[in-house]
């Protein structure tokens, strides 16, 4: 986790990890990756890729808080973690791409069509993301789970190189079971509260709160409200294991 106050600012910086920003709290905060500038509202995904040079700062009032997850330690096994600082990039506050070149599903801007663009789109909006979990639960019956995944819109490929993002709505009093996988899992509970059983253990968790999900778990997820719907951020590195071919999923 990690808290920015207003008028504070991160330099701006470059490395090898891929690094992701998911909002928890707070208003008035941005990212400016490659000169985009990219505002920070609750439940963002915002991706700092490799390589990339990004800064943050806070222009709002009170505290922001967002979770930070990386490949470091895959980075630091290979022996390639490599960062360095540069002068703020002061990038004018325009809309960023998720707000006007990425802005529905199945459509791109024709000039990307024949770019190699790796990470075209750097934010991901909550707003959206919830109204496409609630537009896919009126779509599909109760026995499948709304899961949609992140991904990068020119490629339909995840948008990182190692690490995977979803997003999973649980319907009122819903409880739902996750495959068993090999790659590990970190949640986080962007609305809701509920109680989750990992192998033979029992926790309760509500908004904000971050579980952590060996590889091989059996997990089960249980909304404890039977009027609102939870919903839940989830962080892998099942695209690392595909990478390598090891990847497994069952059904336990």
């Amino acid at each position: 986790m990690q808290l920015i106050l207003p008028g504070e600012d991160a330099p701006n910086h470059r490395h090898t990890p891929s690094a992701i920003r998911l909002i928890v709290e707070g208003t008035g905060g941005f990212t400016t990756v490659e000169g985009e500038r990219l505002p920070m509202e609750h439940g963002d995904l915002i991706l700092t890729p490799p390589g990339l040079w990004h800064e943050h700062g806070h222009e709002g009032q009170g505290p922001v808080v967002w979770l930070d997850a990386l490949d470091l330690p895959f980075i630091y096994a290979l022996e390639a973690s490599f960062a360095e600082v540069s002068p703020l990039q002061n990038a004018d506050a325009i809309p960023d791409a998720s707000q006007t070149r990425f802005t529905s599903a199945g459509l791109v801007p024709f000039d990307e069509l024949r770019t190699n663009n790796d990470y075209p789109m750097r934010r991901y909006p909550w707003k959206q993301t919830r109204s496409s979990l609630l537009s896919l639960a009126s779509q599909v019956g109760r026995k499948k789970p709304v899961h949609l995944a992140y991904i990068n819109p020119l490629t339909s490929e995840e948008c990182l190189p190692f690490l995977g993002f979803s997003a999973l709505m649980l319907r009122p009093g819903e409880t739902v079971r996750l495959p068993k996988r090999s790659s590990s899992q970190v949640l986080h509970i962007v609305e809701g509260h509920g109680e989750a059983q990992v192998n033979e253990n029992d926790f309760k968790w509500s908004q904000s709160d971050v579980l952590a999900m060996p590889s091989h778990s059996r997990v089960t997820l249980s909304n404890a409200s039977t009027a609102e719907p939870a919903f839940v951020f989830i962080i892998d590195d099942a695209p690392l294991h595909r990478k390598l071919k090891i990847y497994m999923e069952t059904d336990w």
